[in-house]
């Protein structure tokens, strides 16, 4: 594996999480002595996985056939392939014998309660289980196959597909756990409802409004993150700025074989560490040419492709910069595109121009680090919860300008208040120095999340310990904003192993045959145990 120039954080920590997965993955058919689950939880799990394996898959390829991207002025109600994804899921709920209703935005899959006595089965609690069915958008170019096509031959024993971990894995593996259930008729005193929301990628406007008329349940799985339980997710956060188009400083009749930086630009969306971002440089010469060669196959975890082009006595340098998407609350997973093609550039002393100040931003504030090290004094870290993390994830050239986003994820420990004000006087003395002034500059900064005392925390790390046989497993932290924010006693549980690379918001997600069954296991022993009659 390739790893980012200089990051020795990034290499110290892959070592350690190797470690974690091949204990993880030697040992999943492993019984860990100190936990004890229910015989029916021991018996479901496997007739799951023996029964409904062949079906899982199909299903999932049909889920992930629809591209549920958000469009702006569509909803899910209007929006072709939302339709046709909502009729999907109730067709295989009514073909797994549970019931279905549509709120628009928010789908309600559920089994109801079966207790011993049929009053007791009325109105009865219920175990909320939370995902979504909307993706992040992907670029087809990057895919060996089509994105919205599960891809199972490119990579044997992956099942490659937007949507395959984020989160159309879980929602198959939800309704295939709660058929199982169904199948054998266990006695249970609460309801099974799963929520699929559908704009959790964009927009968590209309999931608050219907939380304003609808009752959750008291004790919620999220499955939209990681094992062995997540108790602390930091807050989703954003800094944005425009760099303002810089008119031409150059004197009329001026020499124009100066090299100047003409564009610079990367990523795809807010939340992806960017894979791919570019540069132009007009009147390219050939000893800047060179070094700029030879600095590229220095940087280790990234291609570059150059292209030159000449006409009479100048040529321009287009420059392709490739490194490796990762969701970015992981940016430790990742080789950002946008900030190494930033330090490639920056030995050089350009002229000034848009493009060049947008480099020195990235280069000044930014860096190659991911903790905001460079950021004035916005770094800070939580025992628990880790550290701020910082990714610039889209440089897009507009008629106004440049706009340029940031991804943080923050932990407890500060004020919105003192990160707003860090992050206003970082910016104000950058743009003092250059003598420039940004536009549109704006900072956000959601709230992080601890869970404590959650009634069923101890039930789910019993789960996890027994199928993977990791004894003793502890509640973890992650950088990632799920809905668990907006429900009472939501503990995150799965779909991705700990110290297994990320893959949901890249651009070659997928998740593996083995986990999506090693999920169902978990998920069904999970659901009895949480619900059996007493």
């Amino acid at each position: 594996m390739e790893l980012p120039q200089f990051n020795y954080t990034y290499l110290c920590r892959r070592f350690s999480y190797s470690l974690i997965a091949a204990a993880l993955w030697t040992s999943t058919q492993a019984v860990a002595s100190s936990t004890s689950l229910s015989q029916d939880a021991l018996k479901v799990t496997d007739y799951a996985v023996s029964t409904y394996d062949t079906q899982m898959v199909k299903s999932l390829a049909h889920l992930v056939s629809f591209n549920t991207q958000a469009v702006e002025g569509q909803t899910p109600d209007t929006n072709p392939a939302f339709i046709g994804f909502k009729s999907s899921l109730k067709s295989l709920s009514q073909e797994l014998g549970l019931d279905y209703a549509d709120h628009g935005y928010v789908v309600l899959i559920g089994l109801d309660a079966n207790a011993v006595d049929a009053q007791r089965s009325q109105g009865a609690e219920k175990l909320g289980i939370v995902t979504h069915g909307d993706v992040q958008p992907a670029n087809p170019a990057l895919w060996a196959k089509s994105p919205y096509v599960l891809d199972i031959e490119s990579e044997p024993g992956k099942l490659i597909g937007r949507g395959t971990e984020d989160d159309k894995g879980a929602i198959v593996t939800a309704m295939y756990a709660m058929k199982a259930i169904k199948d054998k008729q266990l006695k249970r005193e609460k309801r099974i409802e799963l929520l699929v929301y559908l704009a959790e990628e964009s927009d968590w406007d209309p999931l608050k409004a219907f939380l304003t008329h609808y009752t959750p349940a008291q004790m919620n799985i999220t499955i939209d993150a990681e094992y062995p339980v997540v108790t602390a997710e930091k807050g989703w956060s954003k800094i944005g700025f425009t760099v303002p188009n810089i008119e031409s400083t150059q004197e009329p009749g001026a020499a124009t074989n100066v090299p100047s930086l003409t564009a610079f630009s990367g990523g795809y969306f807010a939340s992806q560490v960017p894979q791919q971002a570019e540069a132009q440089i007009h009147a390219i010469t050939p000893s800047l040419f060179e070094q700029l060669q030879t600095s590229a196959s220095n940087q280790l975890g990234m291609k570059y492709r150059f292209e030159r082009t000449c006409e009479q006595a100048a040529c321009d340098l287009h420059i392709f910069a490739d490194g490796k998407a990762a969701h970015s609350s992981t940016p430790e997973d990742g080789v950002n595109a946008v900030t190494h093609l930033a330090a490639l550039l920056q030995p050089y002393t350009w002229p000034k121009t848009t493009a060049a100040l947008t480099v020195a931003a990235m280069n000044e504030l930014v860096g190659l680090g991911i903790y905001a090290e460079q950021f004035g004094e916005l770094a800070y870290k939580d025992d628990f919860m880790g550290a701020l993390t910082l990714a610039p994830t889209v440089v897009a050239q507009t008629s106004k300008g440049t706009e340029v986003t940031i991804n943080l994820r923050r932990p407890v420990g500060k004020t919105p208040e003192l990160l707003s004000a860090q992050a206003k006087d970082a910016l104000n003395k950058w743009q003092a120095q250059h003598q420039v002034t940004l536009t549109d500059v704006e900072s956000y900064w959601g709230e992080p999340m601890v869970m404590k005392d959650a009634p069923h925390q101890q039930t789910l790390l019993d789960v996890f310990a027994h199928f993977t046989g990791i004894a003793s497993p502890k509640p973890v932290a992650i950088g990632g904003s799920t809905n668990s924010k907006l429900f009472p006693n939501a503990l995150s549980f799965g779909p991705a192993m700990p110290g297994v690379e990320y893959t949901g918001h890249t651009e070659k997600e997928f998740i593996t045959y083995k986990q999506f069954m090693l999920n169902l296991k978990m998920y069904t022993a999970a659901f009895i145990e949480l619900t059996a009659a007493k």
